[in-house]
């Protein structure tokens, strides 16, 4: 059983990441990183050829506490191509109190390509979480990103009785916000109708480029989860897709099988997967 922040509360730890991606020739690098606390990007991957660089953010803790402040920025630049995603699933311990943080910026230049693909956030019960993170885009730059939550340690039978979480996404292109979500959950927002209607595990995925083709549409919505509840929609320059259920790897199934569906169209590469999503 992991320890609640009691010992960390009064000061917590504190980490900041910042990453930086060019394009030099035809080979897309991960030109700057700089790390401070407990919060680091391990060695990049070409598992696709030079033109895309994986990367993969660790947080060597494996969990955040109650008094934690966690933030990373990602810069993509012209013509660049990064995707990021993490070893294994974000955890966020119960709280004696203390909000625990985490705020994501990412910007990415025209004509560049950035795919924020993260592992899935299991929020402990009693656990307080803010979470946010924004996109600010060129006007020709693409984007492909999601977030996956697991309210209580289901396959531990555990449930989601006293937990409290604020969830805010942006994504600005030419500098004009052209999506924006918040959502606050509690107990009673997880068992309501109009809510998650007791499911313990929802999720959105975002796609954005200059214009969303209804043929991308239409191919997502091709797509079914094994479990849970979908949806498809779009407005201006951003496709989202919903779920919905009580599994997280049905749900990262499902949006790893629209990425595959949207990603030769949307960014002009074949899916690859990174390869720690397979160990």
């Amino acid at each position: 059983m992991p320890p609640d922040d009691v010992s960390r509360a009064a000061i917590g730890w504190r980490a900041r990441l910042e990453l930086a991606f060019e394009r030099r020739g035809a080979r897309s690098v991960l030109a700057h990183r700089r790390h401070d606390g407990p919060l680091v990007v391990q060695k990049p991957l070409y598992p696709e050829g030079e033109g895309a660089c994986h990367a993969i953010v660790v947080h060597p803790p494996a969990g955040i506490a109650g008094g934690d402040d966690i933030a990373l920025s990602v810069d993509v630049a012209q013509a660049a191509h990064a995707l990021i995603t993490t070893p294994g699933a974000g955890k966020w311990y119960r709280s004696s109190g203390a909000w625990a943080r985490q705020r994501s910026e990412l910007r990415v230049s025209d004509g560049a390509c950035l795919e924020w693909l993260p592992q899935e956030t299991i929020l402990y019960d009693a656990s307080r979480a803010q979470i946010s993170w924004q996109a600010d885009l060129g006007a020709s730059a693409h984007l492909i990103a999601w977030d996956i939550f697991c309210l209580g340690r289901t396959a531990s039978g555990e449930s989601y009785e006293h937990g409290e979480a604020r969830i805010e996404a942006r994504v600005r292109r030419g500098g004009r916000l052209c999506w924006v979500e918040r959502a606050h959950l509690d107990t009673g927002m997880q068992r309501s109708a109009a809510g998650l209607a007791a499911q313990p595990v929802f999720g959105t995925m975002l796609a954005s480029a200059p214009s969303i083709e209804p043929a991308w549409i239409a191919a997502c919505r091709e797509e079914r989860p094994a479990s849970g509840e979908c949806a498809i929609t779009a407005v201006p320059s951003v496709l989202i897709a919903r779920y919905r259920g009580d599994s997280s790897e049905a749900a990262r199934r499902y949006f790893a099988a629209l990425w595959r569906r949207l990603r030769e169209p949307l960014l002009g590469r074949a899916p690859c997967e990174p390869r720690i999503w397979r160990t």
